[in-house]
């Protein structure tokens, strides 16, 4: 009986443990500007690492659906946290350039294997009138992690010299949570829904409706990678820092998105997510003008932040209007939404060669065009939205 209670009190906690391993994969925006500092990478190449992580949204998505109709959630989830173990090691223990590449293709792998699995092993969990406020809070252990990743990167950097030793922080954790899951005991309820096929997924893309629910997807995360690849390479150009000060601004970042997120899910309960997403945007794309024309440290600190908190949501305002549209889908709409989660590969890819053909700024162009590009598919999204 013991045994028991205790596997039972294990599983909901290695579960949001899950949560926080997710946030990993935000690493990559700090971790580019050092592996392009160690070896002297053109800005075109170094994009290439947020590329090797959320390319493979695109690509494992719609297949994590599938072997966790086969596997089961529990056995998916673990596929997933051991991978990311595996991606930690490799570079504490190989630094070149190609050993990250592939620890960032590892991390892009059980990251989308994560994401599509977590969730609904999570909401299995609990009551479904708990659903929304867990999977909730899920997302914002996941905003913690992402704050505390910048911080724990400088702070290795600067206190030991060798911004290396966050991936075996990050390894250690991972480990943690693949040993806190194995033992704990989850009942995996299971859901009515449709199961996930590829030619059904891609064929709700027809419906106009979906198709710019998934656009927006893919903007606000080549946003939100983007900005966090950028943040210290602008704040270097701009203010003057040093590599480890400015990366400090991807933790300011951060915190606004968790501080957002948890304001978020209260905000929501007395504001139309439609109102409540338009404004965001409008605070967003205002605070990114100013970014790019103001030089003072704390004022781009500030900015920085506004940018943060105004976006925090906006990724789950969508993909909730995109479940709303075809209920009985929802795990189709679910892959499909997190396979538009590959914008964070295409963006900085962008950005990077835009940086070395053209100029910095104008790199900086393609994070203000995709925030335009999202409050215009989102008006005419509003023609539909309850």
């Amino acid at each position: 009986m013991n045994t028991s209670k205790k596997s039972n009190v294990l599983a909901p906690i290695a579960a949001f443990f899950g949560f926080f391993i997710m946030g990993f994969v935000d690493i990559v925006g700090i971790a580019t500007n050092y592996v392009k500092n160690d070896f002297n990478l053109s800005s075109g190449i170094a994009g290439t690492l947020p590329m090797m992580v959320f390319l493979w949204f695109a690509i494992f998505s719609i297949p994590t659906g599938i072997l966790m109709g086969k596997a089961g959630r529990k056995k998916t989830v673990l596929l997933a946290l051991a991978t990311t173990c595996v991606a930690m090691i490799i570079p504490f223990l190989f630094y070149t350039f190609y050993t990250v590449l592939i620890a960032f293709i590892l991390l892009g792998i059980s990251n989308t294997i994560l994401q599509v699995s977590l969730n609904p092993l999570v909401a299995a969990m609990f009551n479904k009138e708990k659903t929304a406020s867990i999977l909730t809070l899920g997302q914002f252990i996941k905003s913690v992690c992402s704050f505390f990743g910048p911080i724990v990167a400088g702070f290795t950097a600067s206190r030991f010299g060798d911004w290396k030793l966050t991936f075996a922080v990050f390894a250690a954790i991972s480990v943690i949570s693949v040993f806190l899951l194995a033992f704990s005991k989850v009942e995996e309820l299971g859901f009515k829904s449709t199961p996930a096929t590829f030619s059904g997924a891609l064929g709700l893309l027809k419906d106009k409706f979906i198709f710019f629910c998934f656009l927006s997807i893919f903007l606000i995360v080549g946003f939100d990678v983007g900005l966090n690849v950028s943040i210290p390479e602008l704040l270097m150009r701009h203010a003057g820092l040093t590599l480890e000060n400015a990366g400090y601004g991807n933790s300011v970042y951060f915190a606004a998105k968790t501080t957002g997120a948890f304001l978020g899910t209260f905000l929501l309960l007395k504001i139309k997510p439609m109102k409540y997403l338009l404004v965001s945007l409008f605070v967003a794309l205002l605070s990114y003008l100013a970014l790019m024309l103001i030089h003072e440290v704390w004022s781009l600190r500030v900015l920085i932040f506004m940018l943060g908190f105004a976006g925090a949501n906006v990724f789950s305002i969508i993909f909730s209007f995109a479940l709303q549209r075809f209920p009985s889908r929802s795990n189709e709409i679910s892959a499909l939404m997190i396979m538009g989660v590959v914008g964070g590969a295409v963006i900085p890819f962008v950005q990077g060669l835009i940086n070395d053909s053209i100029s910095f700024t104008a790199a900086l162009s393609v994070i203000f065009a995709s925030l335009l590009l999202i409050l215009i598919f989102t008006f005419n999204l509003k023609k539909n939205v309850q």
